[in-house]
């Protein structure tokens, strides 16, 4: 949590920073340019996300499984209430607002983003977080109780969705940075 509050509690511009000016203007729409980035990350996984559980609820749900590589690959769609695995069915109102808070920490590191490769992970967290929150809300059984749509369905393992696959690729690609030493301001610190 001190990494969160020292990476949010940082100038917004860097100029505030003690840059020079003509760096600052650079350094501005560099930032400008990475907060697109972001946002049209976030919008590819958010769609990506949304048109694939609109294709498996209108095809697939309440029919047999598609097998696409045998029984080792699936798509099955079932409705989950939990977290990951099913998990934690009775807290579905608790994983609303963790998804909602992950939605408004992303937003406010946005202000602070001049680093590509942070706003392609924070881009597939909001786009994946957007997608889980968006069942929750607007999916039975009613707002903040919403069960989310999985479908894919590798052997032995969890069904999930592609929202879960993005906030999945965003945690590792924001673990490689951190474990790198490259913070979401672009700057390099060590150990």
């Amino acid at each position: 949590m001190a990494e969160a509050e020292r990476i949010i509690g940082m100038p917004d511009t860097p100029e505030a920073a003690g840059a020079e000016p003509e760096q600052d203007q650079q350094a501005r729409s560099r930032g400008k340019r990475r907060v697109a980035v972001l946002f049209t990350v976030a919008a590819f996984a958010y769609a990506l996300d949304l048109i694939s559980k609109m294709i498996v609820v209108a095809r697939l749900e309440h029919h047999e499984p598609i097998e696409i590589i045998g029984d080792w690959l699936k798509l099955e769609a079932i409705r989950n209430a939990g977290a990951a695995f099913g998990f934690g069915e009775a807290f579905t109102v608790i994983f609303t607002v963790i998804a909602a808070a992950v939605i408004v920490v992303i937003a406010r590191l946005a202000r602070k983003l001049y680093s590509l490769p942070w706003a392609i992970a924070l881009g597939l967290l909001l786009g994946g977080a957007l997608g889980n929150l968006t069942d929750r809300l607007f999916r039975s059984p009613g707002v903040f109780e919403g069960a989310v749509v999985d479908f894919i369905a590798p052997k032995h393992f969890a069904v999930f969705n592609l929202a879960d696959s993005a906030i999945v690729c965003g945690g590792i690609l924001i673990v490689l940075l951190s474990f790198k030493g490259l913070d979401p301001d672009g700057t390099v610190h060590k150990g």
